[in-house]
């Protein structure tokens, strides 16, 4: 019931009960049941981690954003996501964009310093990786002061993609053929990648420096030029330097089950649901039969 539960609407998860173990269970009984253990799994969902050590030769990547969902009391709120991946986890046979074999997930509903503590005591667990401890996220004020306060030492990267959107953000404001702003932008792109985003910042100028639209984008750039290193960024580890892992994580563990159709949630009930979430993707589900065993 409680995976049933965690997996999809109530509604459906006692059909599914129904046609997989013959057993009708009421919509209510599988809420109650599942949130009571999502409730019991606050203590042990972020517990310990739940991939193998960092080896020499690897890296480990740690990612962050929110997601919102649509609560009773508050309207849409923040869930944080944070993932975790070793880059011997990444796979890519043939020189595409790979697959991720194996991630931990962190999932909180409420404010940045307890989803950080929750994430710290993981990070912290690998022993000190120094440089081989990566981040890979977007312009977050909080994100950004967290990873300078707690891993100083970590290499810190701004999602190249999300910094991409800024630049064609502007040149929509800045050109009107559209063959002309392509142009452009692509160029733009091309300096970031080979790392002269002081480059980049000079071309901005010479297009428009008075506008609010490239001041805006030529102070986000500025803040931003120390985690702007693509170049270099593209030789350490899996080379990643977008951060479609957490797009991906919030699809995942939060949208596919939390956002649907019609669906508002409590503050205590979301995080009950998040609990369990994680503890599936994260491959620890045997906690939570543990947790139903002892209450038997």
């Amino acid at each position: 019931m409680v995976y049933a539960g965690q997996w999809d609407c109530y509604e459906r998860s006692n059909e599914v009960l129904k046609k997989f173990i013959d057993v009708q269970v009421s919509s209510t009984q599988v809420y109650l049941v599942t949130d009571c253990y999502g409730k019991l799994a606050e203590k042990q969902v972020n517990e310990s981690r739940s991939l193998e050590p960092v080896k020499k030769d690897e890296v480990l990547y740690v990612q962050a954003d929110g997601s919102m969902i649509l609560t009773r009391d508050e309207g849409w709120k923040e869930v944080k996501v944070g993932r975790m991946f070793t880059s011997g986890s990444c796979i890519d046979p043939n020189g595409k964009s790979g697959w991720i074999r194996h991630s931990q997930y962190v999932a909180h509903l409420g404010n940045s310093r307890c989803f950080t503590g929750q994430m710290d005591g993981l990070i912290e667990s690998y022993g000190r990786l120094g440089d081989r401890l990566v981040f890979v996220c977007d312009g977050g004020t909080w994100i950004k002061n967290w990873i300078e306060d707690a891993f100083p030492e970590a290499v810190s990267i701004l999602d190249y993609y999300h910094a991409c959107e800024h630049l064609h953000g502007f040149a929509k404001t800045t050109f009107t053929k559209d063959a002309d702003r392509e142009k452009w932008v692509n160029r733009q792109k091309e300096l970031l990648l080979d790392s002269k985003v002081e480059r980049v910042i000079a071309n901005i100028q010479k297009q428009d420096a008075q506008s609010e639209a490239a001041i805006s984008l030529i102070n986000y750039y500025t803040t931003n030029a120390y985690r702007m290193d693509y170049k270099t960024y593209k030789t350490i580890g899996a080379g990643i330097i977008g951060s479609g892992a957490i797009e991906s994580a919030h699809r995942t563990v939060v949208q596919k089950r939390m956002k649907q159709s019609g669906q508002r949630w409590s503050n205590a009930g979301a995080q009950n649901m998040l609990n369990l979430r994680v503890l599936q993707m994260n491959g620890q589900w045997e906690k939570v039969i543990g947790m139903i065993k002892n209450a038997a």
